[in-house]
């Protein structure tokens, strides 16, 4: 047999010296991997997306375990969906140029059914062609195809530099029709520096890559479904770090497990070695030497080149940095900096073999790591280590430098962390450290304490006006804290007009008092004018932290008025930042999200909501001011009733009930009951109503009677305005119409009052309602009320407020828009029922790869007709169906009919079937 008469694939085995294994190592790597059965589709990374979209090159760079592969798999099927042909290379460290030109036409052939592609070109290779060009004919030819092509080149950077040099090469001269997706380790910077400078090239990096909550409770539901609940799955997302093998493995423990909870509690409090076993495996390939390298850099928090110098000693640890956190996926790597850390998880594991180290040589890390954190201005963390190196005094004396601009900063937690450090001493003899604690303390559930640290500053004889002024504050904040408005009112009566104090942090935090005091007297706008009022500049982390709680008084105002629409526009920012700076489980980030879920939660975003409270309620619970705590617990339970589990919004409820008796907050406690009340009416049980609102009566009654709480007062407005509501939500129950009018009647002046407008819409609607049922007219109150609910945004009002008001707003809603509205207008929550899935139907997916008549033989082929029945379903004759096959079986280099449908299935040319 003549070449000319055998196959074109043949040719390749031919100019491979003839060697059958080399030829079948070559279409692995030309073949694309099966992509993962629990692929997670991720939208953000798209190929629509604004950021990757009509990019002729991507480059992704990653260490092992970021998923790298995967996108590319989720990328070549978005190809493949467009009509695109793509090919696959899988590249290997020991690739020459000739055996990279060899994989080329290969992965055409096998990518886009063209077994002659690149024919000649294969016999030129090994004689007087060039590597060079040879892939300026194999580029030559991809624009002779006119294919509209994709080639996708995975493991790049094992590439030799041969054959780095022939992808650079590659990467520069693609012509229009085709695309390049290139992935790897990393060191790819030098070959597409220039084309990202042009913009031509768009690099994917670490921080891209790690999946965020809403990508790990999709993969979680995907796997585990309903049985892990959202709260497991925020806390698997902050324990991994978004790190996608870390992910992937503990799902996999989780999987094993009969709890799902139970094991990912397991795994997070490293019982049974879970989390050893969990990390262990990623380094039980290095090195002894590596191991040891990375348990005595784990010493510290941060780790930058020449820190890891200091540390272990050696001069190359810079070099032995950069590679660990190339091969490695337990590191943290930001891709403009110096600066990384190990995985949360890694860390924990090495600081154990770190602690089975003698005790000197532990003392001697932390020395090390004191005199190079002090000797660059990173002063609390070289603090920390000469506490753990004994050095108690040197400690108390960095600690004082730097423990008040952590408040400032933000990082409470950190003061409150080194209180449980200082003796009582230390305090008096240090006053801004008294400062600082006096801060911390005031701003979560040790109110109490800061009250006493305030009067042991304010004995200080050399106590000065400014001085005065921030006690004030504190002591404001305090109260605020305390759930004690009156006397927040009258802490910072003195000080309301002219502050002191000229700094512009202390001007912000003067402001945002101001917010506070007038929300809770009603005035939401007024609020807000104090906010604009205050002079607002760049000034880094000075001035940041104060700025961002004056972000949270305009989110609390606007939420406050039933602005949701204009309360999410001001909280979705400011807590995308708070959680970037600070952390997704600081408390500011986490009131962020109480008040964000409220405002998303009212316009019917459920999931949403539920994942914007996951694993932030106890940090709430803790730090969190009495109405982000009211607040993130009333809207978790309204989620929970709305998904169904009427069981979990009661358990929900009486948690903020504990919550008010532990923190001695009233107003929780009756916001619970009340809220349990409206529950109950919504299934008309009158007795246990009944029941909870003479609790609600013996709390307001009981304190009445403790002297604190004058008629009239704020406290007094708050707590009668939930009292209020529970009688009427009471006589709903009833079903007693005439009592439920007489006892919004009373609501509607306490409403008016605080001036809070979701809850005046709800009370309007269910007068209405009462009045209708009284056999009075109330279809014109029900319209207004429906009619500022959509003006506001507010979809669940009316579902919330009582499920009979739903119906009969349905009808009005009816009657007004003949029925062409009526769904939406009714503004009723909808019930899905999840159904069985079906087996899909085998679908061929348009591309290049295949016409129109070959896609539809392929699909007729996976439903396993005959030739006939294919004929006969096509409408043409039984020799066209042939012709049409014989093209299936050149394209797809296969044998027989199953056979091709496999390999269009392996290729992403066919969808669905068995």
């Amino acid at each position: 047999m003549s070449p000319a008469d055998s196959n074109p694939n043949d040719l390749i085995s031919m100019n491979l010296l003839n060697n059958g294994s080399a030829y079948s190592e070559l279409v692995l790597k030309t073949t694309p991997p099966r992509a993962p059965r629990n692929l997670l589709v991720r939208p953000r990374l798209g190929l629509s997306d604004e950021q990757l979209r009509d990019r002729p090159v991507i480059v992704v760079q990653a260490p092992p375990g970021f998923g790298k592969t995967s996108l590319l798999a989720q990328w070549r099927h978005e190809y493949l969906a467009q009509g695109a042909a793509v090919a696959w290379i899988s590249a290997e460290a020991y690739d020459d140029p000739q055996r990279f030109l060899h994989a080329l036409v290969l992965s055409v052939r096998v990518g886009c059914g063209r077994p002659n592609f690149g024919r000649f070109l294969l016999e030129g290779i090994g004689s007087s062609m060039g590597t060079l060009e040879g892939i300026t004919a194999w580029l030559a030819e991809v624009t002779q195809a006119a294919l509209d092509l994709v080639l996708i080149m995975d493991e790049a950077d094992q590439l030799s530099e041969a054959g780095k040099a022939a992808l650079a090469y590659l990467l520069h001269n693609a012509p229009a029709n085709l695309r390049l997706v290139v992935a790897g380790r990393g060191g790819l910077d030098a070959v597409v520096s220039d084309l990202c400078l042009y913009g031509q090239c768009v690099s994917v990096g670490v921080e891209m890559l790690r999946f965020r909550l809403d990508e790990t409770l999709a993969l979680v539901s995907n796997r585990l479904g309903v049985r892990v609940d959202a709260d497991t799955c925020a806390r698997l997302f902050e324990m991994t770090e978004g790190w996608p093998l870390g992910t992937q493995l503990a799902l996999a423990a989780m999987e094993g497990r009969g709890d799902p909870r139970a094991a990912m509690e397991a795994i997070a409090a490293g019982a049974g070695d879970q989390k050893e076993r969990l990390v262990g495996a990623l380094m039980s390939r290095l090195d002894p030497a590596d191991t040891d390298f990375l348990a005595r850099i784990s010493a510290v928090d941060m780790l930058h080149p020449d820190l890891c110098r200091a540390l272990t000693g050696l001069e190359q640890a810079p070099e032995i940095l950069s590679r660990l956190a190339r091969d490695t996926p337990i590191f943290v790597v930001a891709d403009d900096s110096q600066w990384c850390r190990l995985h949360a998880l890694a860390r924990e594991t090495l600081r154990a073999r770190l602690a089975a180290m003698p005790s000197e040589e532990q003392e001697d890390l932390h020395v090390r790591a004191l005199y190079w954190l002090a000797e660059h201005g990173m002063t609390e963390e070289a603090a920390r280590h000469a506490h753990a190196a004994g050095r108690h005094e040197a400690a108390y004396d960095l600690a004082e430098q730097c423990l008040y601009d952590a408040v400032v900063q933000g990082h409470l937690s950190t003061v409150r962390d080194w209180l449980e450090l200082l003796p009582e001493a230390e305090l008096d003899r240090r006053p801004r450290i008294l400062l600082a604690a006096a801060w911390a303390l005031a701003v979560s559930e040790r109110h109490e304490d800061a009250r006493r640290l305030v009067a042991r500053l304010l004995a200080h004889p050399e106590v000065d006006e400014a001085q005065r002024f921030e006690c004030a504050l504190i002591l404001s904040g305090a109260a605020y804290y305390a759930d004690e408005p009156d006397e927040c009112v009258e802490v910072f009566r003195p000080w309301m007009s002219a502050p002191p104090a000229k700094e512009p942090r202390l001007l912000q935090t003067h402001a945002n008092r101001l917010s506070v005091l007038a929300i809770l007297q009603g005035d939401a706008a007024q609020a807000r004018r104090y906010q604009q009022m205050v002079p607002r500049g760049d000034f880094g982390k000075a001035y940041g932290y104060a700025a961002r709680w004056g972000d949270y008084c305009m989110g609390l105002s606007y939420l406050w008025e039933g602005q949701v629409l204009l309360a999410e526009q001001v909280l979705r920012p400011a807590m995308a930042q708070a959680d970037a700076d600070l952390g997704r489980r600081h408390p500011l980030g986490a009131m962020f999200a109480a008040l964000l879920a409220a405002a998303t939660y009212e316009r019917d975003k459920v999931d949403e909501a539920a994942a914007l409270l996951a694993n932030r309620l106890d940090i709430l619970e803790r730090s969190g001011t009495p109405d982000t705590v009211l607040i993130g617990y009333r809207t978790a339970a309204r989620v929970a009733a709305a998904q169904g589990v009427e069981h979990r919004a009661l358990d929900l409820l009486q948690a903020l009930f504990a919550i008010g008796v532990a923190r001695r907050l009233p107003r929780l406690c009756t916001a619970s009951l009340s809220d349990q009340i409206r529950i109950h009416a919504g299934r008309f049980r009158s007795e246990t109503c009944r029941e909870l609102a003479k609790e609600v009566d013996g709390i307001v009654a009981a304190v009445s009677a403790g002297g604190n709480t004058a008629p009239g007062s704020l406290k007094h407005r708050a707590l009668a305005l939930f009292q209020a509501m529970s009688h009427a939500n009471a006589a709903l129950a009833a079903q007693d119409w005439k009592g439920a009018l007489a006892a919004l009647a009373e609501v509607v002046p306490l409403a008016d009052q605080v001036r809070m407008g979701r809850q005046k819409i709800e009370i309007m609607a269910l007068r209405a309602f009462c009045l209708d049922r009284n056999r009075q007219d109330g279809r014109p109150l029900m319209r207004e009320a429906m009619s500022l609910a959509q003006t506001y945004g507010l979809v669940r009002t009316f579902v919330d407020a009582h499920p009979a008001l739903v119906d009969w707003a349905r009808r009005v809603a009816e009657e007004d828009a003949g029925g062409e509205e009526a769904e939406g207008a009714a503004l009723s929550a909808r019930a899905f029922r999840p159904q069985a899935a079906k087996p899909s139907a085998p679908r061929a997916v348009p591309s290049m790869v295949l016409t129109p008549k070959e896609r539809e033989v392929l699909e007729l082929l996976a439903r396993k007709f005959s030739n006939k029945e294919i004929a006969q379903a096509m409408a043409v004759g039984e020799a066209t169906v042939k012709w049409h096959l014989r093209n299936l079986f050149d394209k797809l280099s296969a044998g027989t009919r199953r056979h091709v449908v496999r390999r269009a299935q392996v290729l992403g040319l066919l969808e669905g079937g068995d």
